[in-house]
């Protein structure tokens, strides 16, 4: 019979016990459920509702417990449900009504609440870790970089020149906007739901400001209601890695493209790719395409959570049961992914012969024309249909703008002088691009610098 078993007259049926079990997945809480369990006690002592013996005799058999755990050597019993009946069964076996008075004063509504929090808030703090590691690496390739010209695209068309450095720091800069959203939720979830009960507080003289100070929470969470039935920060977290996968997958949709035949950019460590079942020469970019496919993953469990959610009437509904599986499965794949692309980023070589190349466009410079007709006083809009006409003419007489004569170029755009022959080269464009933030060669060295002083203080 279950330790909650006494109301009913048999146990339950053995695929509805099958059914509702959780302690296949939520075992992975153990640490965080005995970190829990013994500053309840400890609690519970200082507030005379258990005595020092009891309370330092399960805190030793608590100890052992996770001793155990670790070692391979606890035998998690099929008839508990869930790591707690797990671990206070346990406990009431080996120290009888001592084990027995673990319990006072909560439920597993505030328990598993209370576990939670623990729980993510490691995770939080390694994944946090996971991405500067990340951030590093990306750091470390656009420095070895820095003078590397590539044709930066709109619409997957050629649209501007831009150093490789500074597209890679786009990446930076996603990153660190995921790591400052998940440092947020860590300090919103930082709430102890320990002692609300099931969800009306208790009538015993219980110190809650103890335990949250114990456990390292900022404070109690202030309604015992909200506090077992909110899942806020799991749907706040799962929120964040799901911007964070988005950002990867852009990131591995670029490496993908990169790899390709059509551009050559970057080659990969063979570690980090696969070979073809039937063609003898490929060399496919798996590790990138199966981060975009894994961002799906991700998707589906903040839908799945939003959905348990949005008819749960208050308080603590079994639903709520769905929480675990899709979040442990987000926080793996979160970590799986920080964790191989810190390594294969180490290992990509770059092509710049071939982004040099791509780059020369002497079309993507028709921009910079623009701008120095701006500068010799012609309205934008009127320069920019004066350089548009001039593509077109340009094409007409298949000839590239490089190669066109001022005399060609004068037909068109009268205002031209001979400098405008020079700025056709994708040097000249990027080193033109000194506004704040821009891809020149001064303002890529500026955030370079930037962050390798941001991330070497850890931030």
């Amino acid at each position: 019979m279950a330790i909650w078993g006494g109301r009913f007259s048999k146990d339950a049926d053995e695929i509805a016990a099958v059914f509702g079990e959780s302690l296949s997945f939520d075992r992975r809480l153990y640490a965080q459920d005995i970190k829990c369990s013994v500053a309840h006690v400890r609690m519970l002592a200082t507030s005379k509702i258990i005595d020092d013996a009891d309370a330092s005799a399960i805190v030793d058999e608590l100890g052992r417990i996770h001793t155990e755990i670790e070692s391979g050597d606890f035998n998690f019993s099929s008839e508990c449900e869930d790591i707690h009946m797990s671990i206070e069964t346990c406990l009431i076996d080996r120290l009888g009504e001592t084990g027995a008075r673990i319990h006072a004063a909560r439920s597993r509504n505030d328990q598993v609440a209370t576990d939670i929090r623990l729980y993510l808030r490691d995770e939080i703090d390694e994944i946090v870790d996971l991405i500067r590691m990340l951030q590093e690496r990306i750091v470390a390739l656009a420095d070895r970089h820095s003078s590397v010209i590539m044709p930066g695209l709109t619409h997957l068309q050629n649209a501007q020149p831009v150093l490789f450095a500074h597209h890679l720091l786009a990446y930076v800069e996603m990153l660190e906007r995921d790591s400052d959203r998940l440092t947020d939720c860590r300090r919103r979830l930082n709430r102890s739901p320990l002692g609300s009960g099931a969800l009306a507080g208790s009538t015993l003289p219980i110190d809650r400001d103890q335990t949250a100070a114990e456990l390292g929470f900022d404070g109690p969470t202030r309604n015992s209601m909200d506090a077992v039935s909110d899942r806020d920060f799991v749907i706040e977290l799962l929120a964040d890695l799901a911007i964070f996968m988005m950002h990867m997958s852009r990131l591995s949709e670029d490496i993908v493209n990169w790899v390709s035949q059509r551009y050559t950019f970057i080659s990969l460590d063979d570690a980090f790719c696969t070979g073809s079942s039937l063609m003898p020469q490929k060399k496919n970019p798996d590790i990138a395409e199966l981060t975009r496919g894994k961002t799906g993953r991700v998707y589906g469990a903040l839908i799945a959570l939003l959905t348990v959610m949005k008819g749960l009437p208050l308080c603590y509904n079994r639903d709520l049961q769905e929480d675990k599986e899709p979040l442990f499965d987000s926080i793996d794949t979160a970590k799986s992914v920080l964790s191989i692309y810190k390594l294969m980023i180490d290992g990509i070589e770059v092509n710049a012969d071939a982004m040099a190349i791509a780059a020369s466009d002497p079309f993507m410079m028709a921009t910079d024309f623009v701008d120095w007709l701006v500068v010799n006083g012609v309205p934008f809009r009127s320069a920019h249909e004066k350089v548009g006409q001039l593509v077109s003419h340009s094409s007409k007489l298949n000839t590239s703008l490089d190669r066109m004569t001022l005399s060609q170029i004068q037909e068109v755009v009268p205002e031209a002088e001979e400098e405008c022959l020079l700025l056709f080269t994708a040097e000249r464009s990027v080193a033109g691009k000194r506004s704040f933030g821009g891809t020149s060669p001064e303002e890529v060295a500026k955030q370079l610098a930037y962050w390798k002083k941001k991330l070497a203080s850890g931030h």
